[in-house]
């Protein structure tokens, strides 16, 4: 099955990870392999030749040409290009997401979503290529015009996580292309392979008709090019998803050389539910939310607050569910499955980590909580009540299926619960009452960058900025004004007039 998935995408058992432009990639085979495995079955599932220093100053010096061309390109033209990319994703959606769910452990209905993300951030760009807008502002001094305009910020470099292996990428490189940008993209060491196969679907649509290499790729086997990346002042801006750890490393780093970041980092994600919530919608929500992707989204829901009149109630349907789901936990290629492995060994030690420190503080774990004993890294989804929001193991963000459950009397506790975490992405309240879900979109509601009504933590739309604040990073990343970090903004004024009037009244008579 890996083989025909990978063969459908121009794979081979050893691939090079590393793409030069023109159509070129690299023959480089002696600067370490990456194996990408399974994580569903444990095997390896191909070679990628990582990238050597060599590939690196070639990409960086092509990119620079690149962007040469691209910047004077008209914006809709730009907009073109994407538009090809979106339709060869469109062709080879079933292919690529099939390899996102072998690669990263997704459902294959999650990895297809993962494709339709790019897909649809694809067409967003295409409309965004019109809608560049500047304002124009009424100058002081008289016969004078003011207006801004925005201009390309010259390369992006991309570093993505594994849990998204490809749709992070096209939130910032169809967004960056269209606004004269050209990308440079250092994928995850996890997920190579769905990397490599996103740059052939894209960069073949481009070539094809004739358009200059908008995307760039290279695959580090440590982590000096990575590093050196971070730190190249010849990159405007480094758009980093991962943990809060090294985003703060990363962060730092690029301030030091004056660069920009776009970090999107750690969540740590709550739903409260009060008294008056439909439950036929909060408990798919919640269960979804901790459960779906094997609780290895940023918008995962990790803690569940539940005000205590209903909090037996919500407990005892959310045990239901999830011993429905340990029926459905499996290979995630199968669609009957509801839930699939964590991406690594690593993931389960750290769930396993999280588990044992949550019952050292005096949790209890009313679901799950355990490896499951077969081939493949998975784990049962775990309900842990007992503990209190300021928990050291509560405010920390496990990057697994635990679902922290506590209980509120008052609705403003609750909200000051929410917020009293480190991390600031993600949240939601189950609620039918309006004065309570306003109270919690407002100035004194939820702190995080995404705040939902009757809706859960996970599954964000490309249309609305996604991202968070506090330890999250405060980056925004898609739809709504997020491409304005794509883009330096120059203030314009044109004297038009016979006379030199200076602002604020300032005369210099000479």
């Amino acid at each position: 099955m890996s083989h025909s998935i990978l063969s459908a995408l121009g794979l081979a058992e050893t691939n090079s990870g590393t793409y030069l432009g023109n159509g070129e990639w690299s023959k480089t085979s002696d600067a370490g392999v990456l194996e990408p495995v399974n994580p569903t079955t444990g095997e390896v599932l191909g070679r990628v030749n990582a990238s050597s220093q060599a590939d690196y100053d070639a990409i960086v010096e092509r990119a620079q040409a690149a962007f040469k061309v691209w910047r004077t390109t008209p914006a809709p033209r730009r907009g073109e290009a994407i538009r090809l990319c979106a339709d060869a994703l469109r062709t080879h959606k079933d292919a690529l997401g099939s390899l996102v769910a072998l690669e990263m452990g997704k459902s294959k209905p999650e990895g297809d979503g993962e494709v339709q993300e790019m897909i649809d951030i694809g067409d967003f760009a295409v409309g965004l290529s019109r809608q560049l807008y500047g304002l124009t502002m009424h100058s002081e001094r008289p016969g004078h015009r003011m207006y801004e305009q925005w201009h390309p910020i010259g390369l992006v470099g991309i570093i993505s996580a594994f849990n998204f292996p490809v749709a992070v990428w096209a939130w910032n490189s169809f967004i960056a292309a269209i606004c004269g940008d050209i990308s440079i993209w250092k994928p995850s060491p996890k997920t190579p392979l769905s990397a490599i196969a996103s740059m052939k679907i894209c960069n073949e649509a481009l070539n094809k008709a004739d358009f200059p290499d908008l995307f760039f790729l290279f695959n580090d086997a440590g982590s000096a090019l990575a590093q050196q990346f971070v730190d190249d002042k010849r990159i405007g801006l480094i758009s980093f998803t991962g943990s809060t750890k090294v985003g703060r490393q990363v962060g730092e780093r690029v301030a030091q050389r004056m660069g920009r970041s776009l970090l999107e980092l750690g969540g740590n994600n709550c739903i409260i539910v009060d008294e008056t919530a439909d439950l036929k919608l909060a408990i798919p929500a919640i269960v979804f939310g901790a459960v779906g992707t094997a609780g290895q989204r940023c918008t995962t829901t990790r803690r569940l607050i539940v005000q205590e009149s209903v909090y037996d109630e919500v407990l005892a349907k959310l045990i239901t569910a999830y011993k429905q789901v340990e029926g459905k936990i499996g290979d995630p290629t199968d669609p009957a499955n509801l839930m699939g492995p964590l991406n690594s060994k690593e993931g389960v030690a750290a769930y396993l980590d999280a588990i044992a420190k949550a019952k050292a503080a005096g949790g209890k774990v009313e679901s799950g909580g355990a490896a499951i004993e077969r081939p493949g890294n998975f784990v049962l989804p775990a309900i842990v009540t007992g503990l209190t929001n300021d928990a050291e193991i509560v405010q920390h963000e496990t990057f697994a299926p635990i679902l922290y459950v506590m209980k509120y009397r008052d609705i403003a506790d609750a909200i000051d619960m929410q917020n009293a975490v480190p991390q600031g992405l993600s949240s939601s309240i189950f609620t039918t009452n309006l004065k309570r879900a306003e109270a919690f979109l407002s100035a004194a509601g939820s702190d995080c960058g995404i705040a939902n009504v009757n809706i859960g933590t996970s599954g964000a739309e490309i249309g609305g900025a996604f991202g968070g604040e506090k330890e999250t990073g405060g980056g925004r990343e898609s739809g709504s004004t997020a491409w304005q970090a794509y883009m330096r903004r120059q203030t314009n004024t044109i004297n038009y007039s016979d006379s030199l009037p200076l602002a604020q009244g300032i005369k210099f008579d000479l």
